[in-house]
């Protein structure tokens, strides 16, 4: 969200509440695999494995990679994993972010309409719209930094289920191919090249839930041209109907020849809905509203983005090269209230955050397979370009979706380059070791509607890694890593240096405003096991963190200031298992242990508001004869709301199920039950000061958005 709580201060009066969390990202890599170099187009993933034969080095070896199953000798930390197509098909889905839930340990919920960015939570942290966790689909970045709404924004309502090739994700600060946003983790998106069969599928459910997909691929010039175009919609069980609406379109091609391979796609989204928002509870006590009701009817929004790219690989005798541009366009328009009568008794406190813009990147990068003296390596040299463009990205206060006046509106050019070296060598049978180095420019450049806010810094940042992996016998693997990672911050922040509603250098309880610091330096350690092949099919994963970050500052989205958050540490154990028992069956089931606390001495106490503590996911999918269906239960831990912990949320517990039976070899009818046991959760809930009309002052109150009811959805799929 972004909703006032993100303070986690003793509760002071809050002009225009809800705040966006703008904390660094973990950075993952698998240096060792050569995968994303040399065989990005399939849909299982190839690894090159070296090993060492005498004083020679060996031939690379390809290792095809089904499922989560990574052989030992691959992976560069035990929290790496590939979820395939297979591993997703039965896997029952509310939303569609929820498909980052495949990532152990990773839970998706939502404060608002469905057309918003999801909320994200992992790793000690509450990743609000997706900062610190780095998204990616087909080489294009996901996460928006200087966001309208809140640094790091990941929407990922443009994917469609049907179309996932991999999702590939990884933990912690020690990949040197990953930047911003991914000191919490990272997953990449990969789609199909083309399909063996066209799709049309139909669903419908309660609540005016309907969605409608046809997806195909054809022979074209040498190659396949694989096409989807997807409408769904919904009202939801929201008093105050969603009215939710996406449109979303896929246009790729793919061809290769010889040892090019090369992939141009176009993809385009439009959405709108109406939303209904977290509610304080004492609205709820009072029977003011029913659990699915609103304060704020007139709140929601609508978002657009539309983006081509084009991917280039060629494999060589000693390695590969890979080459990647994109140019996408994105608007997005959002109406929220958080605080009621809080700020404007007269006019209610919605604002509007609003944002149109330009993104043109370019990563590069070639893999070389050598000798280092007698000794088997492969080194990897990659550049990543972005520039972003917002003309422009503004905070204005509404009623009714009508504006009212403007706080502050800024054009701002957003430019950031890497370069990134990596090396893995292997010096015995039993050891080999990864070791990188990235270092990344910033410029942020702000021209802003207050001029003493404008101005232009250069930022830059250098983040070493390093990795030793340790072979234990042929069923286990020993990983030590450490690196350093970091997040950039919200280019308004990093320039601005008055309260843009007042235009003093002082916020609204008298404190210097302080520019924030552009790059935030995150550094991680991890130990962790895999353990393959002691039971046939079974591969278990235990990974034991610490991740340090200088600063956790907040952006205070709809004050239009950024308020300088403190340094941190964080903790945990994860514990992750992966078994296929028989052919077509899943059972995975994962554990995920964090302690997250601020690490510098305030009378406010030292919890980090909002950070998860424990996840907990079970699930079991497969296919008997006709039959196909999974079930999965997903624990959401308690949260601190406030620093001292004096609040606290209370934890969830879920149990969804799809049911599928194949009525013809070509006609499928899917069930799914979502909240199959009807249970009443909290999808997410802040504690901030909001005054409801009729109160004579603001009140400190939780603030709660409800979990779905028990809701019933039924598809057919025609394979054509």
């Amino acid at each position: 969200m972004c909703a006032a709580q993100k303070t986690g201060r003793p509760v002071r009066s809050l002009q225009r509440v809800p705040v966006k969390n703008t904390t660094p990202a973990p950075s993952p890599r698998g240096l060792r695999r050569l995968s994303p170099l040399l065989l990005a187009a399939l849909p299982t993933f190839a690894f090159a494995n070296a090993a060492v034969d005498g004083d020679a080095p060996s031939p690379v070896q390809q290792v095809r990679v089904s499922a989560s199953l990574i052989p030992l000798g691959v992976a560069d930390s035990a929290n790496q994993g590939t979820v395939t197509a297979r591993q997703l098909e039965n896997r029952p889905l509310l939303r569609t972010g929820e498909l980052l839930e495949a990532v152990p340990g990773l839970i998706v919920t939502q404060h608002a309409g469905d057309g918003k960015a999801n909320q994200y939570f992992a790793r000690g942290f509450n990743l609000d719209h997706g900062t610190d966790f780095r998204t990616s689909v087909m080489g294009m970045p996901v996460n928006l930094p200087t966001n309208a709404h809140g640094q790091g924004y990941s929407d990922l309502n443009f994917l469609i289920p049907e179309l996932l090739s991999t999702i590939e994700y990884k933990k912690g600060t020690y990949y040197a191919e990953e930047g911003d946003f991914s000191v919490a983790g990272a997953a990449a998106f990969d789609y199909v090249r083309q399909m063996e069969q066209g799709l049309l599928s139909v669903e419908a459910g309660q609540h005016r839930f309907q969605r409608v997909l046809v997806a195909n691929s054809t022979a074209l010039a040498g190659g396949a041209l694989l096409y989807a175009l997807e409408r769904a919609g919904q009202d939801g069980p929201w008093e105050t109907p969603e009215r939710y609406k996406r449109v979303n379109g896929v246009l790729s091609y793919h061809r290769s020849a010889g040892d090019d391979e090369i992939r141009v796609t176009a993809m385009a989204l439009r959405s709108s809905w109406t939303s209904t928002d977290q509610v304080p509870q004492r609205a709820l006590a009072a029977g003011l509203i029913g659990r699915y009701g609103t304060l704020a009817p007139t709140d929601g929004g609508q978002t657009a983005r539309y983006s081509v790219s084009g991917e280039w690989s060629r494999q060589y005798g000693d390695g590969a090269s890979k080459v990647n541009a994109y140019l996408i366009a994105s608007r997005l328009d959002l109406f929220s209230d958080f605080t009621y009568m809080l700020g404007d008794p007269g006019h209610g406190d919605q604002f509007h955050q609003a944002e149109n813009r330009r993104i043109l990147g370019l990563n590069a990068a070639r893999t070389w397979r050598h000798a280092l003296g007698p000794f088997a390596s492969e080194t990897a040299l990659g550049v990543q370009l972005r520039a972003d463009r917002l003309a422009p990205v503004g905070l204005y206060l509404s009623q009714a979706r009508q504006r009212l006046s403007t706080v502050r509106e800024d054009d701002v050019k957003e430019r950031s380059g890497a370069l990134y070296l990596s090396n893995s060598t292997v010096w015995a049978p039993w050891l080999r070791t990864v070791a990188g180095l990235r270092a990344d420019r910033y410029t942020f450049d702000v021209d802003s509607d207050t001029p003493a806010n404008s101005g232009k810094v250069d930022a830059r940042i250098t983040s070493p890694k390093f990795t030793a992996i340790f072979t234990a016998g042929k069923h286990a693997e020993i990983y030590l890593n450490w690196g350093q990672g970091f997040h950039s911050n919200d280019a308004r922040g990093v320039t601005g240096s008055v309260d843009p509603t007042t235009g003093l250098a002082v916020d609204a309880d008298g404190a210097a405003i302080e520019r924030a610091t552009p790059l935030v330096r995150g550094t991680g350690k991890e130990a962790g096991l895999r353990l393959a092949g002691l039971v046939p099919g079974m591969q278990t994963t235990i990974a034991a963190w610490r991740l340090d970050l200088d600063s956790e500052l907040i952006f205070i989205g709809d004050a239009g200031t950024t308020e300088a958050g403190r340094p941190s540490r964080r903790h945990g154990i994860e514990l992750a298992n992966f078994y296929t028992p028989a052919k077509d069956w899943i059972i995975d089931a994962n554990l995920a242990w964090s302690h997250a606390r601020f690490r510098d001495h305030d009378p406010a106490g030292a919890f980090i508001p909002g950070s998860i503590s424990r996840t907990a996911s079970l699930g079991v999918s497969g296919v008997a004869g006709a039959w196909s269906g999974g079930v999965r239960l997903r624990y959401f831990g308690p949260r601190a709301l406030l620093e001292d912990d004096s609040v606290r949320s209370p934890s969830s517990t879920l149990l969804n199920m799809k049911l599928g039976y194949r009525l013809t070899p070509r006609l499928k009818l899917t069930v799914e039950v979502l909240n199959l046991l009807d249970r009443r959760v909290s999808d997410i809930d802040y504690y901030y000061e909001s005054q409801l009309p009729g109160e004579a002052a603001p009140v400190a109150d939780i603030h709660t958005h409800p979990g779905e009811m028990r809701t019933l959805r039924a598809g057919l799929a025609w394979r054509f």
